[in-house]
């Protein structure tokens, strides 16, 4: 539609003014290569993809108060009318880019693909066709649940099912607290308009409804584990319905996440041993909380100019320029407590091993990822997944050799 637009205003203009004949384009010398303008070249349809190089094309009228030279490059489909400082020019590059990413956002998820249509708008609400978040929360619980087996045997493998289930309804309860609340300002931000309670599919009583659903059935997943570790998990709640307030107080909303998505790596240790050992288990919620503070900086960019508009505040804005050398410091951070929660621990060599290759996929994110691009910022927040399963696959081998 904006490429239409621009080429009817084009047309508009044209048609103010009589059309040059191809005689009037080589009438004279002086008018073919005017000193004042850019070099001439043959008539060409700017339209035509060709191979050669960029092609300027002058039309000298008397009608007009100045003539018009037709800038035509077959790479970057621009046409300017410089008599009159009107530039039109589409990029074939960035609106190629622009159709694949919304041929991308248009297919279909498996939600879309598979479910019932009822059932769609509530499947999407709890963001099951992204996974990425159930990850992200679920891997500080494994960590923690396999830091507290046994040396020389398995972690709990009904524990970490439970906890696995209890990420993925947790992580949806956190999404729709957080739509219902945000919803008007999801309408504002390119990325989020589309989401269920912010484009009316879904209304804010039914989102409610949907929360207090997942809800029971999380309490379900509680009750199955001891007292000390009920009263801990039904405490993270208070994180849970706070944290989409934090972007309107303050730029660290951040920080505030990773208190709240790492709380399973207090509850893991929690659910196995029925107490907590500051020792070991602090180091590694820290961990967490900076490994949080790394991953949703770079996401954080993807909205960096829509915060801005709607007026929310995030570390990406509060750090701007310095984000890398922010970043930075908190993913060293991060390596550094979970190698203290290791030495504590007491685990094996292999343990430092896996933490060697997750500092290497952490390094990678902050020296590649390219902090104004949405695609790439995407791509780092998602490879996420990947430095937790390094650091589960080093407590795993730790503990067993």
């Amino acid at each position: 539609m904006a490429l239409y637009r621009r080429l009817s205003r084009t047309s508009r203009v044209l048609r103010r003014h009589p059309r040059p004949s191809i005689a009037a384009l080589c009438s004279s010398p002086d008018q073919t290569n005017p000193s004042t303008t850019a070099p001439h070249s043959q008539l060409i349809n700017p339209f035509q993809s060709s191979s050669s190089s960029d092609q300027y094309i002058y039309i000298p009228n008397s009608n007009f108060k100045k003539s018009l030279t037709y800038y035509y490059s077959p790479h970057s489909s621009r046409i300017e009318l410089l008599g009159y400082r009107q530039v039109l020019h589409f990029s074939t590059l960035a609106n190629s880019e622009e159709e694949k990413k919304n041929e991308q956002q248009k297919q279909p998820s498996w939600i879309d693909t598979y479910l019932p249509q009822r059932i769609r708008p509530y499947a999407h609400l709890a963001r099951l066709d992204k996974p990425i978040g159930t990850w992200l929360l679920a891997w500080p619980c494994m960590w923690s649940i396999a830091l507290a087996a046994t040396p020389g045997s398995l972690p709990d493998v009904k524990m970490m099912t439970l906890f696995g289930c209890g990420a993925l309804l947790l992580r949806g309860a956190g999404c729709t607290v957080n739509d219902l609340l945000d919803r008007d300002i999801d309408t504002k931000v390119e990325r989020t308009r589309s989401r269920p309670v912010a484009s009316g599919v879904l209304t804010p009583f039914q989102g409610l409804c949907f929360l207090g659903f997942q809800l029971l059935l999380g309490l379900g997943i509680l009750l199955q584990l001891n007292n000390f570790s009920r009263i801990l998990g039904a405490s993270s709640l208070l994180l849970v319905f706070s944290y989409p307030l934090m972007k309107r107080l303050t730029f660290w909303p951040q920080a505030y996440l990773g208190l709240t998505f790492n709380w399973g790596a207090l509850l893991g240790w929690a659910a196995i041993k029925g107490s907590i050992d500051p020792a070991v288990v602090l180091p590694l919620y820290a961990s967490g909380v900076f490994w949080t503070l790394v991953y949703d900086t770079i996401y954080a960019h993807q909205d960096k100019e829509d915060d801005l508009k709607v007026g929310v505040k995030s570390t990406a804005l509060r750090f701007g320029d310095s984000t890398k050398e922010w970043i930075s410091g908190f993913g060293l951070a991060c390596i550094s407590s979970l190698a203290l929660s290791g030495v504590n621990a007491d685990i094996g060599w292999p343990y430092y091993a896996f933490l060697t290759a997750a500092s290497g996929q952490l390094a990678w994110q902050i020296w590649t990822v390219d902090l104004s691009s949405r695609a790439d910022c995407n791509r780092k927040f998602v490879s996420n997944k990947w430095f937790g399963a390094f650091v589960f696959g080093g407590v795993l081998f730790g503990r067993l050799l």
